[in-house]
This record gives structure tokens, sequence and C-alpha cells, in this order.
């Protein structure tokens, strides 16, 4: 135990106290900091003033409902084909969606073009004039067919500007149906009340309002919190096992150990330094949070917080932890396996995709948290940090399935510990030998 603690110490200290790992501790809030700010002063920063658009009106009489529907911004109140949520915090994100859209869409000056006794060929002329001369953006003409069918034409300086176009076509859209409503005597504001949708409550078996997208999203999160820990310090797991192999100093280290607690010691040493650094993040993030959500109360903004039990959250530190180690052991064996890191990165591909397979998996699990292959992924340790979090969100299974596969994980990262031990070791004394697999096996019999 005495030689364990202290190889877990060395390779912590050793870590901790490099220029990267306190740079980059620090610079971690401030890039989550400017992911939250960055792209909120981005969507403010107006490219230019209004979008200047003319229009030519055949009909006579659909110009004033046109450009009122432009600058309105019908969209906002109500769908042409509505998706309401399925529960509240659903509902923030449908309305906060919109208010992204309104950003890009920007603003409009409409200006009434009279065609008088000239011919529209002349007038268009005049106003493709104007648009090369950048004095107007585009123009917009409604044929006088337009209530049958009639198709209007909108003619730009930018064609690549699909949400101008977009919105003109939108509101084209609701101000031809409003005229014609009112061309068949239907009152069109009757009308917009009975097709108002109608919003879903969805509560759980306790009458309780269900928070199981947010708790989803939250099973969603944890996945991808595993999968950007991987990528970040699975290298640093898979150099630290190499790290011996490249100056011969395992050799030594052998004659006063075994490569298990050897192997141990560098897995908890690395991880423990991962996670000193996670958690500062956290709390960096927790202090922002808190931050952010106090600014927006002040401003008037509602904020729903999702009401989720303890339970959850202790399920989620037990499968990260879980999930982490599982997938560092796997990169400890790769390093056992190889002699360069180069190679190590290129062996370490499939553990990337046996993650993502776990977030695949996960969309067919909420449908059906239940079944076979929902149990069955859920007891798989590499899928388990993700499938059986998303089952406990949505409907949390007998807690006897839960400590199953806590059980199944954390063996899984104890025996791929004494895997790695065991290639590492032989591997030491094979050098020049090409590790391939059945090489491997061979060592993992002799050790």
């Amino acid at each position: 135990m005495t030689k364990l603690l202290a190889v877990i110490k060395r390779e912590y200290i050793q870590r901790v106290r490099t220029k990267f790992f306190v740079i980059a501790t620090l610079l971690g809030p401030l890039v989550m900091a400017g992911f939250a700010v960055v792209p909120a002063l981005m969507f403010s920063i107006k490219a230019g003033g209004p979008t200047r658009i003319a229009i030519i009106d055949q009909t006579g009489k659909m110009y004033t409902r046109v450009a009122r529907e432009l600058a309105t911004d019908r969209r906002s109140r109500q769908s042409e084909t509505p998706e309401e949520p399925t529960d509240p915090s659903g509902a923030n994100r449908q309305e906060q969606a919109e208010q992204t859209g309104k950003l890009f869409q920007g603003s409009f000056q409409v200006e009434e073009i009279q065609l008088g006794n000239r011919p529209i060929e002349d007038v268009k002329r005049e106003l493709d004039s104007r648009i090369q001369n950048k004095n107007l953006d585009g123009y917009l003409v409604l044929p006088l067919n337009l209530l049958a069918d009639g198709q209007p034409e909108f003619r730009a300086r930018n064609t690549a500007d699909l949400f101008t176009q977009g919105h003109v076509q939108s509101s084209i859209s609701w101000a031809v149906r409003a005229q014609r409503m009112i061309d068949a005597h239907i009152d069109e504001s009757a009308i917009e009340k009975m097709s108002k949708p109608v919003k879903l409550k969805t509560t759980g078996a306790g009458g309780q309002v269900s928070s199981g997208g947010s708790s989803f999203y939250l099973a969603f999160g944890m996945g991808l919190l595993i999968y950007m820990c991987v990528l970040l310090y699975g290298q640093f797991v898979l150099g630290a096992v190499i790290e011996e192999k490249e100056t011969r100093i395992a050799e030594i280290l052998f004659s006063s150990m075994r490569s298990f607690p050897l192997m141990m010691g560098k897995l908890i040493g690395v991880s423990l330094v991962a996670l000193t650094q996670l958690s500062i993040w956290a709390l960096a993030f927790l202090v922002f949070t808190i931050f952010g959500v106090g600014m927006l109360a002040a401003r008037g903004v509602p904020i729903t917080m999702p009401h989720l039990s303890p339970s959850v959250f202790v399920f989620f530190v037990l499968f990260f932890l879980m999930g982490y180690f599982i997938y560092a052991t796997v990169y400890a064996v790769v390093g056992s396996m190889v002699t360069t890191t180069q190679e190590g990165g290129q062996l370490a591909l499939p553990i990337v995709l046996l993650l993502v397979a776990g977030f695949y998996l996960s969309f067919s699990i909420i449908r059906s948290p239940n079944s076979s292959l929902a149990f069955w992924a859920s007891m798989f340790p590499f899928f388990a940090p993700i499938t059986m979090l998303t089952r406990i969100v949505t409907e949390t299974p007998p807690l006897w399935q839960i400590a199953l596969s806590l059980a199944i994980g954390w063996v899984t990262a104890v025996g791929l510990i004494w895997l790695a031990a065991r290639i590492y070791r032989v591997g030491m004394l094979m050098t020049g030998k090409r590790a391939s697999i059945p090489e491997v096996w061979r060592w993992v019999r002799q050790a």
C-alpha cells in the first residue's frame, strides 16, 4: 500500500506542478464564460441597417398587409405548423429558439412602387438599377392573380440570405391568407383564436409536473462530459503509461514492486489530476450560472429550474466516475501495447466509437426504458454510464439493476487494470517485438 500511495503521489504532484496544468485550469473558466458571452455579443451585432425592400402591388390591395407582416413577424406568435413541447421546460426552449431566430432576421424598410401607366418591365429595370447602385436590397412583385394561384417574385441583391427570403415568403403567406378570409367574409380574429394550439401538461405518477425532458438532457450532458474527459485526459493516461517505456525506468521499478500496483498508481494519480481540474471548472461554472441567473431574474426574465431528485445527482457522480475510469483503463491497456504516443492515439480510435454508440442507444432506450435492449445495454460496462442514467431519469429501474450495473462496471475497470499491468510488464522486456494481437495474448498468459 505504501508503494501504491508513493506512485499516486508522484504522478499527481508531478503533473499538478506543471505550467500547462496551471494555465489550462485558469483558462478553462474563461473559455466557458467566452462560450456563453461571445455568441450573445455576436448575435447582437447589427450587420448594416434595415433591409430595404420595394413592393410592386399589382393587386392594388395587398401592399399594406404585406408591409405590416414584414414589420411585425407573426411567426413568433403562431407557427403555421406548430410543434408544442411536452413539458414546461420545453416551452422555454421553444421561446428561446424563436428569440434567436429574430436576432438573425433583422428589420425591414418597405416602400411602395406605383406603376401608374408605366410598363412593369420598365419599373423592374429601374429597380434593378437601384439594386446595382446599392440604394435598394431587393424588390417584391405581387402579381394580379396573387390571391388565386399567382406566384410572387422576389429579386434580391443577396440571394444567399435565406433568413430574409424565408421571412418574406412567410409574410406574403400570412397576408394572402388574411385577405382570402376577408374576401370570403370570415372573421380573421375568430379563426386565429380557434386555431390557437393546445399546450400539453405532462405529469408523473405522483401528479407532479414532469421534468423528464430536463433529466434526459442531464443524462445526455453527462455522456458528453465523459466524452470530453476521455478526449482531454485519455492522452494523459496514455502518456503516463508509455513514459517509463521510453526511458526504460520501469525495469528498475519492477525490481521493487509488482506491475499491478504500479499501473493502478499511475491511473489513479493521473485521474486525480483530471478530477482536480474538473472540480475547479465545475465550481467556476456553478458560480457563473448563479451569477447569470441572478442577472436575468433582475431584468425580469423568467427562469425555471428543473426539479430533480437528489438521487439523480448521486447516480450522476457514480456513473460518471465509473465511466471515466473504464475508458481511462482502456487507454492504459492501449498504452501497454504500444511504444509511442502516436501509435497509441491511432489505436485508441475505437474507444471513442464505443462511447458514440452509447449515445445512439440512448435515443432508443428513452422510448422503452424497460425493454430487453435497454436492460442489456445498461449492463454492458462501456455503454452503462450513458444508457443506465437514461433509464434512471426516464423510468427508474429496480435498485438491484442499478447496483449490478455499477458492480459490473467497476469490476471491468479493475480487470482492465490487471490486464494492462500484465501486458505492460512483459512488453517492457520485449523491446523491438511487434505487439500484434496474438503476441499480446501470449504476453498475458506468460506474465
